[in-house]
């Protein structure tokens, strides 16, 4: 009788391990058929080297640089305007902003297709948390662009872990609901936009914090007098805005935390990154504090929101996607949020686009392989000023298209920081390169449409 319940057993267990066996075969089947999620976190003038993992000497951001870590570090990554509004637009659209002839932020895009429209079509459920910056409060509604979850949400108030909480918390909502289908998040946070804010406690991490501006690349160093000048404690305003970094950090690291219960961390392509440079240093403007707080970093890099210089328009970019983005890796190929649409539509098996796009196809190298971009990279405002700039290969140009000024050309690889010009060296790359750009520049639209905001009218 023993004998043969030892052989019932036996037959059960057998049972039991053939029928998870083909469980856990079909569910890898499924998740090999099925399309990656994609989640978009994307700061708000948070610097080039605001993060630990991109030089800051003092940041706190532990989740960040565990990402960092388990996907692919990008050090020459651009946003395709130098202020939130053109930024977000060019990234969502696929178009220069400079090419659109009127202002996103205040009109919308007004017919022109979207990621989120493409995703849409694709089969992918879409939701956008946080800043919105895509057109006026009529549009921000479920359905808009392709999003059928749209949730602008201030971030002024700091929760537990940061003014970001509420946005996160509706985020993590969002995936939850739709974990087992395909989706795509943008996630919009406010920090560090001013007025910089953090919770009292994450201030208190930075306690000991006493500025050595040794540490510090000599861009940072004007900041620093700057923020002097208007009667500021370097210390305290220091704690203050490295606080808000941590604050974000906390919040991707329970996002992360919920792809990791959900199962979901191995079919995820998370991307983290920022929407353009640190914002200037300003004074007593919110009648608040003696600084709103802005010391963001670029590193060695000049400048910073509003410039076309390089600590303006190049920001950090982690993607971590198990599999498919080698863990680890440092990358110095050069991408930009242009070639956002190009690059998903392509992994997510887009066959046509429904308009010619200003960027490129880069999942080659977010897989991996090393090259030189095919298609340059261009600035300018919208509207009809004179300055613009471009980047082709190692060279960077800043040329006055409608002004007798000279030109200013860098070697990005020698001289990132944009310290020694080049032109009269250089003759032939600054012609070369002046045609391309001032073709680009005739090709703009001859007026831009930019209705006054409610307290003009």
């Amino acid at each position: 009788m023993e004998l043969n319940l030892q052989r019932v057993s036996l037959l059960l267990s057998l049972v039991f391990m053939l029928g998870t066996t083909a469980a856990q075969a079909a569910k890898a089947a499924d998740s090999a058929d099925r399309l990656p999620n994609i989640i978009l976190i994307l700061s708000d003038d948070i610097g080039y080297a605001d993060l630990h993992s991109y030089g800051h000497p003092y940041a706190k951001t532990p989740s960040l640089d565990a990402l960092a870590a388990q996907g692919t570090r990008f050090t020459q990554h651009y946003v395709t305007g130098v202020t939130c509004g053109p930024s977000r637009a060019g990234l969502m659209g696929g178009l220069f902003p400079a090419r659109i002839s009127q202002s996103v932020a205040r009109l919308g895009f007004s017919g022109q297709t979207t990621i989120t429209d493409l995703l849409a079509e694709r089969g992918y459920t879409n939701g956008h948390f946080g800043k919105w910056n895509l057109g006026p409060s009529a549009t921000q509604v479920d359905g808009t662009y392709g999003i059928h979850r749209v949730k602008e949400i201030p971030g002024i108030k700091a929760g537990e872990h940061g003014r970001d909480d509420d946005l996160f918390d509706a985020a993590i909502d969002f995936i939850r609901e739709n974990a087992e289908r395909p989706f795509y998040v943008n996630i919009w946070g406010r920090s560090t936009h001013r007025q910089v804010r953090a919770p009292q406690r994450l201030i208190d991490e930075f306690s000991d914090l006493k500025v050595d501006r040794e540490q510090f690349a000599a861009p940072m160093q004007k900041n620093f007098d700057r923020c002097l000048r208007f009667g500021c404690d370097l210390d305290a305003t220091m704690r203050t805005y490295l606080a808000d970094v941590y604050s974000l950090d906390l919040n991707v690291g329970r996002l992360l935390a919920v792809l990791d219960e959900l199962g979901l961390a191995e079919h995820s392509i998370v991307v983290y990154s920022s929407d353009n440079g640190p914002a200037p240093v300003e004074g007593n403007k919110y009648g608040e504090w003696p600084t709103s707080n802005t010391l963001g970093y670029a590193g060695v890099l000049r400048g910073g929101k509003h410039d076309y210089y390089e600590g303006g328009v190049r920001v950090p970019f982690i993607i971590r996607w198990p599999g498919h983005v080698p863990a680890g890796r440092v990358s110095d190929d050069v991408t930009s949020f242009i070639d956002w649409m190009p690059t998903l539509a392509a992994i997510t098996g887009m066959e046509a686009l429904p308009q010619p796009l200003d960027g490129e196809d880069v999942s080659d190298i977010w897989r991996g392989e090393s090259r030189e971009r095919s298609k340059p990279l261009f600035w300018r405002v919208n509207r009809n000023a004179s300055l613009a700039a471009m980047r082709e290969g190692r060279w960077k140009l800043h040329y006055h298209t409608r002004r007798n000024r000279p030109p200013r050309l860098y070697d990005l690889e020698a001289d990132p920081g944009e310290t020694e010009n080049l032109a009269e060296q250089h003759p032939e790359v600054v012609e070369a390169m002046g045609v391309r750009l001032q073709a680009w520049v005739d090709s703009l639209p001859d007026n831009y449409v930019r209705p006054p905001r409610e307290s003009e009218q």
